[in-house]
């Protein structure tokens, strides 16, 4: 109180002295960012006196290097009363209300307020520096910022210089209850084009109104990406195809899994896939499936098959009554779609085309097998065919079968033949005075049993046989009828017993057997003429004929003639049977008839020479055939006037006639049977050439 009085009265004093002190520059209001330098300024007029800074009412001293104060100082030039106060560098604790005095003139300035700014720190991005994403799965990038920023910054989010928006901001709670950092939190999907990809986290305030950035890097994994394809894309059935399949993936791929229709395909493994095409590819795609740490991915290609006809619906058969109409339908699949038409069996004429054929108002004729025939429209491809019967249910058709004639009172069969749809309820038969549907009934006896199945839809038949026991004249003049009946009404027709006459049967046989046994009179005369004179047999050693009387000097005697007959000369040729089989030779081997003088053996041949006059043997003249040297041979031809009337061989030489019983000789078998070859001087008797090879002599005695 005595200080304030003091004050008063000095300020009193000097006023009545002259100009009162006073503030020509006050302090303000001031915001430094922390560690910058802080300046407060006060300049007092008309003042000499001492000057103090206080800082929240903390009178910091009137030095002008204010010690104890260590980063605060007052700066001014004093004779113009600048006072001001400076801090360096600024602490986030020197933020304070701050006031200028002029303690001796009682002068104080308004209060400033010294603001610091706590700039931010670089923020943490949660998973940096690289972020690892998965593609198309949504996932939350977190900013965090670090220290005690004052005032709070903001967190922003860039990529390649463009704020990206979105992102949320909230402040955390630490466990003791304080403030923990400020966070932001940008979500998003990533997709493929985001690998590689730089984002920016800036935090940003008064402090730092640039900011301070941290960049991250996002490395994504992603599932393949596959692409599938065929080569070639169209094809025909039967034709192979190559199935490719290409995917990136990140991680790198693990496996491949190939699929047809859903079911897989075994023992596919790799990139690639051969198949040979056939019609199921067209509506059942193929699917490569490709797999890494990640996920998996698969992707479908259905081939364009060029195939025929497939039956998928065949025709169903049917049965309408007559009047009625019909219709059938199938269904063909092919690539490209073939053109169905409507044929009926054995006909070329179309009836209809597309899938389904209508008959109207159809007729017994109608009745028959109907063809659906798929025709493709590329060459090639093949067709193929369905068919489907229709049977037309109409009255029955009776038909008469052949009957046999029949002899006056023995017994007969009359038969008709009844085709039906429906089936017939009632076959029966019918005459002037009788009436029988099965069974027995005097003379006449009813059986009816299955026929075979009736072409073109007739429906199933019946055979009917009518036997009669002990025909009668008048079964031959009246008329047999055979009806049937069904639900849509009666059919029948007339069958007629005809008749057979004895007479002429007997005389048929008697001329029959006439024939057989003039055939076997003539067959029994030609083989006792061929036994009789074709007796023969074979030597394997040479056998001897000597014809006495000849004067063919070139001849001489064999070896093996006997003693008693040397005198006698004549033509000698030597012959071999080498060439018989052992058994032909026992076979046809005959007694001597000379009983040894001519040692004659093989076989019996009878010449008929004749004898010359005054006795003795009648030899015509020789024929010169052959080479000179050859054996000599005799034409007896002209003498006799006749023909050769049995041949025994036939040689490329020609035939050796027999037509004498007395005389005997034996000759070569021929190796080879042919027609005569003969030279241009043969004469017209072929047994007179035998041009073998090399003959043995033939020597004949007589």
């Amino acid at each position: 109180m005595l200080v304030r009085t003091i004050l008063t009265l000095l300020f009193c004093l000097r006023g009545h002295a002259g100009p009162s002190p006073h503030f020509l520059q006050q302090p303000e209001d001031l915001v430094v960012v922390l560690g910058e330098e802080a300046r407060l300024p006060c300049a007092l007029g008309a003042y000499r006196g001492l000057v103090q800074w206080t800082k929240d009412g903390l009178a910091l001293g009137g030095e002008r290097d204010l010690p104890g104060w260590s980063r605060y100082w007052i700066s001014g030039d004093v004779t113009n009363g600048q006072h001001n106060l400076h801090i360096r560098p600024v602490e986030q604790e020197d933020e304070a209300l701050y006031e200028c005095q002029a303690t001796q003139a009682g002068l104080r300035s308004r209060p400033a307020r010294l603001h610091v700014l706590v700039p931010p720190e670089a923020p943490q991005v949660l998973g940096g520096p690289t972020v690892s994403l998965v593609v198309g799965v949504p996932a939350n990038l977190t900013c965090q910022s670090l220290g005690d920023a004052h005032p709070t910054p903001e967190l922003l989010w860039f990529r390649d210089g463009v704020q990206l928006n979105g992102a949320t901001f909230h402040k955390t709670m630490l466990k003791d209850g304080t403030a923990g950092p400020l966070e932001s939190t940008l979500s998003l999907i990533p997709s493929s084009h985001d690998d590689g990809a730089t984002l920016v986290c800036r935090a940003r305030s008064r402090a730092l109104p640039a900011g301070r950035d941290t960049a991250i890097t996002l490395s994504l994994q992603y599932p393949p990406v596959v692409t599938l394809s065929a080569e070639p894309q169209t094809v025909q059935e039967g034709e192979k195809v190559m199935f490719l399949c290409r995917a990136t993936a990140q991680p790198p791929v693990t496996g491949y899994r190939w699929a047809k229709g859903g079911s897989p395909v075994l023992g596919a493994r790799g990139p690639r896939l051969e198949v040979v095409a056939d019609a199921s590819f067209l509506t059942e795609p193929v699917s490569c499936e490709v797999s890494n740490a990640v996920g998996s991915a698969n992707r479908s290609t259905a081939l364009d098959v060029l195939f025929g006809p497939i039956l998928q619906r065949k025709p169903e058969p049917a049965s309408v009554d007559v009047g009625k109409d019909a219709s059938f339908s199938c269904a063909w699949r092919g690539n490209p779609p073939p053109r169905v038409t409507w044929t009926r069996r054995g006909s070329a004429h179309v009836l209809g085309s597309g899938p389904t054929l209508r008959l109207r108002s159809v007729e017994p004729e109608d009745a028959g097998d109907y063809v659906c025939r798929a025709e493709p429209r590329l060459s090639g491809l093949g067709g193929s065919t369905a068919e489907a019967r229709l049977t037309v249910n109409a009255p029955p058709v009776v038909t008469a079968l052949h009957s046999a004639p029949a002899f006056l009172r023995g017994p007969a069969r009359l038969q008709c033949l009844i085709f039906a749809s429906p089936a017939p309820e009632a076959v029966f038969w019918s005459w002037d005075d009788g009436f029988l549907a099965a069974g027995s009934q005097g003379r006449f006896l009813v059986e009816t049993f299955p026929a075979p199945e009736g072409g073109g839809g007739q429906g199933p038949g019946l055979i009917s046989v009518l036997h009669i026991a002990g025909t009668l004249e008048s079964d031959f003049s009246q008329g047999f009828n055979c009806s049937a009946r069904n639900r849509l009404g009666e059919g029948g027709t007339r069958v007629s017993l005809g008749r057979r006459d004895l007479l002429p049967t007997v005389r048929i046989v008697a001329g029959i057997a006439a024939a057989a046994t003039t055939l076997l009179m003539v067959i029994t005369g030609v083989t006792l003429c061929c036994w009789r004179h074709g007796k023969a047999s074979f030597s394997k050693q040479k056998n001897l004929v000597r014809i006495p009387g000849s004067s063919d000097g070139s001849s001489s005697r064999g070896q093996e003639e006997e003693t008693g007959s040397r005198e006698d000369k004549g033509p000698v040729v030597h012959t071999d049977h080498s060439d018989l089989g052992l058994d032909e030779e026992r076979a046809l081997e005959t007694k001597d008839p000379t009983n040894g003088y001519y040692k004659v053996r093989g076989v019996s041949v009878s010449l008929s020479l004749g004898e010359a006059p005054g006795g003795g043997l009648f030899l015509p003249p020789t024929s010169p055939l052959g080479p000179p040297g050859t054996p000599t041979f005799y034409d007896f031809s002209p003498h006799l006037g006749m023909a050769p009337h049995c041949r025994l061989y036939r040689s490329r030489a020609g035939y050796l006639t027999t037509p004498h019983p007395r005389a005997f000789t034996n000759y070569i078998k021929p190796t080879s049977f042919g027609p005569p070859d003969l030279a241009p001087v043969t004469p017209p008797f072929p047994y007179a050439a035998f041009p073998t090879p090399s003959h043995p002599r033939l020597q004949t005695h007589v």
